[in-house]
């Protein structure tokens, strides 16, 4: 296992966050929630943020986050209502938070980026939250447009029990040049290994998308399964927790195709930091849709960047060519 502040930092951090986005789950989401109902995603965003932000202010207090939430959704007259929840759940962590001090910790997350700072998705994959699937805690350290060190804690993941229907979660952590490991939220039994798999076929290939059509192209992955005759369906899968399946070699290709009703679009930094670096440190690659390396410098947006394509490394390039193929 990696042996850095950081990295000891990142894994504390997330893993705190990812336990309690757990409890904020099960105590708020239940079978009689309606669909519009989105108020315990929202409260586990912002409990979420607020408690990161203070870890990262007591540990590295000249280090600057940047987040995906804003304080100002919880001062108007809807969020006021929930603001009460979100310090109740951030009091499990630091018992002398009060709503004032809630606030100014989420407001820690905003701002312009600068060189050097760390970026934060406090629930990445918000409808697997309501739905009781994938959803990820997800935190990186971003250095000159490229990840340093990057963890996801992904409470309904276990790869390494995967038969374990208790689900005891998952958290993985990476830093560039030392490698990717990972283990359950529990940390038992302890720190293994991320590698990804050997594939080379593409027709043998596992590929894996987003849930949300309006995350992704489901047209054009349907014309790139038959371009490269792909056996097996795409495993449709919410937030970053595809990373860490990638990166463990459960899966092989991982695409963020432009929505055609979105095809200006542009990836925010925090959706993709922490687990591009996961699979890359796992011996595979990751860039964009164009065979570009993904560039963080360039604000809250991969500004420079059109989609996303991760893969074993193997199977790159073929894909590259079948994405070529179809004009995607």
């Amino acid at each position: 296992m990696i042996d850095s502040p950081q990295v000891d930092f990142t894994v504390a951090a997330v893993r705190e966050a990812a336990l309690l986005v757990q409890e904020i789950q099960r105590e708020l989401v239940s079978p009689a929630l309606t669909k519009e109902d989105r108020s315990p995603v929202t409260v586990a965003d912002f409990a979420a943020q607020a408690v990161i932000a203070k870890r990262l202010a007591d540990r590295f207090p000249e280090e600057v986050l940047i987040g995906e939430e804003s304080s100002s959704a919880l001062q108007t007259e809807s969020g006021r209502v929930l603001l009460p929840a979100v310090t109740k759940f951030v009091q499990r962590c630091f018992p002398e938070a009060t709503d004032t001090l809630v606030l100014e910790w989420i407001d820690r997350g905003t701002g312009d980026p600068p060189q050097s700072f760390w970026t934060l998705d406090p629930v990445d994959g918000t409808k697997g939250f309501l739905r009781g699937d994938q959803y990820a805690v997800a935190l990186a350290r971003i250095d000159a447009g490229a990840v340093e060190v990057g963890a996801v804690g992904c409470p309904e993941l276990d790869i390494i029990h995967a038969n374990d229907h208790r689900r005891r979660g998952t958290v993985a952590v990476a830093q560039v040049g030392q490698g990717a490991f990972y283990t359950t939220l529990d940390q038992e039994p302890g720190w293994q290994p991320l590698s990804v798999s050997d594939r080379t076929s593409p027709d043998d290939a596992r590929l894996l998308r987003s849930v949300e059509s309006a995350h992704t192209n489901s047209g054009a992955i349907g014309e790139l399964i038959a371009v490269l005759q792909i056996g097996a369906p795409p495993v449709p899968m919410d937030s970053q927790a595809k990373y860490a399946v990638l990166a463990a070699g459960k899966g092989d290709v991982l695409l963020r195709l432009l929505s055609s009703s979105r095809p200006d679009y542009r990836e925010m930094i925090w959706d993709q930091a922490a687990g591009s670096i996961l699979v890359e440190e796992a011996g595979g690659r990751v860039t964009d849709l164009d065979g570009n390396p993904l560039d963080f410098a360039h604000g809250r947006t991969l500004a420079t960047n059109r989609g996303v394509l991760a893969t074993n490394r193997k199977l790159h390039d073929a894909i590259l060519h079948g994405l070529a193929q179809i004009g995607a």
